[in-house]
């Protein structure tokens, strides 16, 4: 098995969920196409895959193995590329959690 790979923005985008008070566990290395990020926020469990969006979509695309994880998951899994987008997926949450 090869070592995973993990994309450059990965660390600005855990750096503003944390901020946000989202805890993030990273996944990147269990592999297989799990997806890089498991996120707890207002109750909320989010998998999030980590896009390098300053690379061409083609080389953004989803490997094989994560198109088959992320098909055979019967939940979601959010494909993020930049810390923007990730505040973005905050926000949605905190639509859902809010009474």
């Amino acid at each position: 098995m090869r070592a995973a790979k993990v994309d450059h923005n990965q660390r600005a985008i855990v750096a503003a969920l944390r901020a946000k008070g989202a805890t993030v566990q990273l996944l990147h290395a269990v592999g297989r196409g799990c997806p890089d990020l498991l996120v707890g926020y207002r109750g909320l469990n989010l998998l999030i895959e980590v896009k390098d969006g300053s690379k061409p979509p083609s080389a953004r695309r989803l490997t094989p193995d994560q198109v088959i994880w992320h098909r055979a998951w019967a939940g979601h899994v959010e494909v993020v590329d930049s810390a923007d987008q990730a505040k973005l997926l905050l926000a949605w949450a905190d639509r859902r959690t809010t009474p």
